[in-house]
């Protein structure tokens, strides 16, 4: 009990962190002082353009588009329901969904234009924070963190972290490369995704001890 105390507060601190670290984005993107961040990274990454490389994006960033995302997520859920890890699915649920609303939310209050320069793609909205990024880093992570909790083979678990990271990195990097993001949206995407999944991991993980708990008694 003392251990998952003591994760549990662990947790809490690190969402506090990045929400403080969140904050500090957004300031900046208000205040126009984010610029010296952003511009050497598109620089460096547009720079690398070519016809395949752009090609290669084009389909990271499909892979991360909504309907991508709502294939794989009502999949996964009902592997979870089949498998009855009922549990599971409803903090794939929250994880999921509670991202998107967080990110609809957040575009909502700050209302940040996309960049208009370099554009690859057409698309519409408001660009921070970065909703293909917060969508690939809750799916990729969660699904990451429920695998890891249901396998044992540690190269299992090693091979599904690197190709959740590996994921969550080409979505992110092919939205600033196609030119609809500033590398500011993707982080604050990376920021807000982690404390609303961290949190709800935490919550479960806490309700999975007190269920315990309960049956131990």
């Amino acid at each position: 009990m003392r251990e998952l105390s003591l994760r549990l507060i662990s947790v809490w601190l690190i969402c506090i962190l990045f929400t403080g670290f969140f904050a500090y984005i957004a300031r900046s993107i208000h205040l126009h002082t984010i610029s010296s961040f952003d511009e050497p990274i598109i620089d460096i990454i547009q720079g690398t353009q070519t016809s395949g490389l752009t090609s290669v994006m084009k389909t990271f960033t499909t892979i991360g588009s909504t309907t991508a995302v709502a294939l794989l997520a009502l999949l996964t859920l009902a592997v979870l329901l089949w498998k009855k890890h009922k549990a599971q699915a409803v903090l794939f649920v929250a994880a999921i969904g509670g991202t998107g609303i967080l990110n609809q939310v957040l575009k909502f209050i700050f209302k940040r234009e996309r960049p208009d320069f370099d554009r690859l793609i057409d698309i519409g909205g408001y660009s921070f924070p970065s909703g293909h990024t917060m969508m690939a880093f809750s799916l990729y992570t969660i699904l990451a963190y429920i695998i890891w909790r249901n396998l044992r083979n540690v190269w299992a678990r090693t091979g599904i972290t690197i190709l959740a990271i590996f994921m969550i990195v080409m979505i992110a990097v092919s939205r600033i490369y196609l030119g609809v993001h500033f590398p500011s949206d993707i982080v604050g995407g990376i920021l807000a995704s982690s404390v609303w999944l961290f949190a709800s991991i935490a919550l479960y993980q806490r309700l999975q001890h007190s269920q315990l708990g309960k049956l131990q008694t």
